[in-house]
């Protein structure tokens, strides 16, 4: 029964060691493949995508007269 005791720890001990072995290994593939990124595709800083009312031309009057129906549409729903 020892016998079959020591078997069965010298077992879990592998198989642990072997999980902690992958996942060590996958820690730093994911930290290489972050800085390769990082290194080789930098983040370019995004840029807006709404237009402010100067640059598309539309009338303040417009703007003001669509602000206040869409005042009006979300006091009454």
């Amino acid at each position: 029964m020892t016998e079959l005791m020591i078997s069965g720890v010298e077992l879990m001990v592998v198989g642990m060691g072997l999980v902690f072995l992958f996942l060590a290994m996958l820690v730093l593939a994911m930290k290489l493949m972050s800085a390769l990124v990082q290194r080789y595709f930098p983040d370019v800083p995004p840029t807006s995508p709404m237009r402010t009312a100067a640059n598309t031309g539309i009338d303040a009057s417009v703007i003001a007269a669509i602000s206040a129906a869409v005042h009006q549409y979300r006091s009454r729903h």
